[in-house]
């Protein structure tokens, strides 16, 4: 009976909570790391790919934004023109003599006989001034005339009278020198009134305007009633008719330096405009300003054409074909090439590196859409189409593989000309 409690209390030792605690509390706490683990590593990973991402992101955004920052262009080249082409210059007809025709006179229009686009002969009435006040004062001038006439007979019948009392001693000689000098004083004023009376005349006849020279009416600016000042001085004052002299008919060119030596007088011109197709108005160069105006660089140059028949207008414009060569090598670029700079007149030039370079150039002719150069530029040079006024010197640029600008790049402004 005695050994029963030792028994009991070995059982009771085997099964004290203590002995199996520290197992259990690590069996339990592991699983719960390793998970803790897994989970942190998951998010780690997470997040260096989502960084990753967004660096990657932020690369390829830098890559295009750069790419969209480089402009597209597109680019020609320019044109040889034939060394052996004939020069063809733009050219302003001008009447041969252009004259505004002003009164000679102070009145009224009391009629006029020829209106615009009359052919007139010279010496044939234009128009008829009514001219009351010279009129009264001719009328006036007349009767002083008559006055004076009638004072110098008087004084040469006294002077006469005198000098032969003088030889009878029955007047002095001083009195026959107051008659002579009297005589001689109003016959200065008998002259005096005598040029007044001409004057006078010579104004009332300005009273009819006749032409100058043959000719056609080009303006009228007077109908019956209006003032009429004479001359043309001040404001109020303005020429009655306009009459131009058309056959022959005057075209003049200005002729670009570099031309100026194949300019010579008496060398064949022709004339064409676009409302006349198919004919030629053919003359000969006259005349030449013979120096170059220092602000265009030109040479003012006259072509004389036959225009019997008053087919050729004055102020009309005109091509002319002059007979020389050209020689040398000369290029053709649209206009909407060129940009204008304050360095002066350039083209954007493509270098091999897709880099521009602004090269400056110096125009000759001017076709309208198209321009000649003279130099500055050769047929192989990448020159930029329609280049906006923003491109710089060594600027990167992208060429367009369409005419005008590609679907990736942005619109551009062609320079004005």
């Amino acid at each position: 009976m005695s050994e029963l409690p030792s028994e009991s209390h070995n059982v009771s030792q085997n099964v004290s909570p203590n002995a199996a605690g520290p197992d259990r509390t690590r069996g339990g706490r592991g699983p719960l790391l390793r998970w803790f683990l897994v989970v942190f590593l998951l998010f780690g990973a997470l997040g260096a790919y989502a960084i990753l991402q967004r660096k990657s992101e932020r690369t390829v955004l830098a890559q295009q934004t750069e790419q969209i920052s480089v402009p597209y262009v597109a680019v020609i080249h320019a044109t040889p023109i034939p060394s052996d082409s004939q020069m063809v210059l733009p050219g302003a007809l001008k009447a041969y003599v252009d004259s505004p025709i002003y009164a000679r006179t102070n009145g009224y229009l009391k009629k006029w006989y020829r209106d615009i686009g009359s052919h007139v002969k010279r010496g044939e009435i234009l128009a008829e001034i009514d001219t009351p006040e010279v009129d009264e004062q001719l009328s006036q001038a007349r009767a002083e005339l008559a006055t004076a006439q009638a004072n110098v007979t008087l004084s040469r019948i006294t002077a006469t009278r005198y000098e032969g009392l003088l030889k009878t001693d029955s007047v002095s000689q001083q009195d026959v020198d107051n008659a002579k000098g009297d005589l001689a004083a109003k016959q200065a004023m008998l002259q005096s009134a005598q040029a007044n009376v001409k004057r006078l005349e010579d104004l009332e006849s300005f009273k009819r305007v006749y032409a100058p020279f043959s000719g056609i009416i080009t303006q009228r600016n007077v109908d019956p009633g209006t003032l009429i000042n004479a001359g043309n001085g001040g404001s109020a004052t303005k020429e009655m008719f306009d009459l131009a002299q058309i056959d022959p008919i005057r075209a003049f060119v200005a002729v670009p330096q570099s031309f100026s030596p194949s300019i010579h007088i008496g060398a064949k011109a022709c004339l064409t405009l676009s409302e006349i197709a198919g004919r030629n108005f053919c003359g000969k160069i006259v005349r030449t300003a013979n120096t170059i105006d220092p602000s265009t660089r030109t040479l003012l140059t006259e072509v004389d054409v036959p225009n019997r028949n008053g087919t050729l207008l004055p102020g009309a414009y005109a091509q002319v074909h002059f007979d020389v060569k050209l020689p040398g090598m000369r290029l053709s670029l649209p206009v909407n090439a060129i940009l204008f700079r304050p360095e002066g007149t350039v083209v954007a030039v493509v270098k091999s590196d897709n880099r521009l370079a602004m090269k400056k150039i110096t125009i000759g002719r001017d076709f309208g859409k198209t321009v000649e150069v003279l130099e500055g530029i050769d047929t192989t040079d990448r020159i930029v189409i329609n280049p906006p006024d923003s491109l710089e010197q060594d600027e990167m640029v992208r060429i367009s593989t369409q005419a005008g600008s590609s679907a990736n790049a942005p619109q551009t402004q062609g320079s004005k000309h």
